[in-house]
C-alpha cells in the first residue's frame, strides 16, 4: 500500500499559556498543502524501516512510523511490515512532516489490515505521538487549540492563491522555540482575524514564534 503524507502550514500561531504538564496551549489554523512524502507499507517477515531522500536524524527504530506501528501492534495482532519512506518534506521546518508520516502510517495499517478504526479512535491514538498528529487523520483545514490536538474543522478555501515556501536549511527545534516565548492570552481570536479580508492578514495574523526565532536566526527574518 502506498500513501502520500502531506505537509501543513499554520495560519497564525499564538502561544497562550504554559500548561502544568510542561506543554503549551496554542491557537492556530492548520491548513494542508500539497508538498508530500511517499510512504509504502508491505507485509514482511520482519519489521523494517527504510528511508530515502532527506536524511532523517536519530535511530530508525525510533522513527514515528515505527512508533505508530507499535501503537497498533499493542492492541491488534499485526504481522511484521516493511515500511519505505521517501522523505521530501523538510525536517524542523514547522510543516508537520513527521506527524503526517506517523498518522498516514497508522491510517494505512488500519486500511491494509482492515482494523475498522474510526476517526475518533485514530485521533486518540496518534495524539500520543505528537501534538499535531491528530490533524492529519481528517487532513482538512481546522482551528487547533490545546496542544494542537483539539480540532474544529474550519471552512476556508485558498485554492485561488499560491503558497511560496522558502527553505533556508535552518532547522529550528520546537522545544527550544517554545522556551523563548512568554505566553499571553489573545486579544482577538484567530477566527475573527481569518474572517477579515485576506489583505488585512499581514497586519493582524501573527505567529508568536517569529519574535522568538528572528533574534537567533536573522536570515529567517530577512526572508519574511
Amino acid at each position: 500500500m502506498i500513501v502520500f503524507p502531506n505537509a501543513k502550514i499554520n495560519l497564525g500561531l499564538y502561544v497562550t499559556e504554559k500548561r502544568p504538564d510542561g506543554f503549551h496551549n496554542i491557537e492556530t489554523l492548520f491548513y494542508p498543502i500539497g508538498w508530500k512524502d511517499v510512504l509504502e507499507i508491505q507485509e514482511s517477515s520482519e519489521l523494517r524501516f527504510e528511508s530515502f531522500g532527506i536524511p532523517i536524524p536519530g535511530n530508525p527504530e525510533e522513527n514515528l512510523c515505527i512508533k505508530a506501528y507499535h501503537l497498533l501492534k499493542a492492541q491488534y495482532d499485526l504481522p511484521p511490515v516493511h515500511i519505505y519512506l521517501q522523505k521530501n518534506i523538510p525536517i524542523g521546518a514547522g510543516l508537520g512532516g513527521g506527524s503526517a508520516d506517523a498518522t498516514f502510517c497508522l491510517k494505512a495499517l488500519n486500511d491494509l489490515f482492515e482494523l475498522g478504526l474510526d476517526g475518533d479512535a485514530m485521533r486518540s491514538m496518534v495524539a500520543s505521538l505528537g501534538s499535531d498528529c491528530a490533524f492529519f487523520v481528517d487532513n482538512v483545514p481546522a482551528l487547533a487549540s490545546g496542544k494542537g490536538e483539539v480540532l474544529t474543522p474550519y471552512s476556508i478555501d485558498l485554492s485561488n492563491y499560491q503558497f511560496m515556501l522558502v527553505n533556508p536549511q535552518i532547522p529550528v527545534a520546537t522545544p527550544w522555540a517554545y522556551g523563548q516565548i512568554t505566553p499571553k492570552p489573545m486579544t482577538t481570536s484567530i477566527k475573527e482575524v481569518l474572517a477579515q479580508a485576506i489583505e488585512l492578514w499581514k497586519e493582524n495574523l501573527n505567529n508568536d514564534f517569529e519574535l522568538a526565532v528572528y533574534p537567533t536566526y536573522p536570515a529567517i527574518e530577512a526572508i519574511k
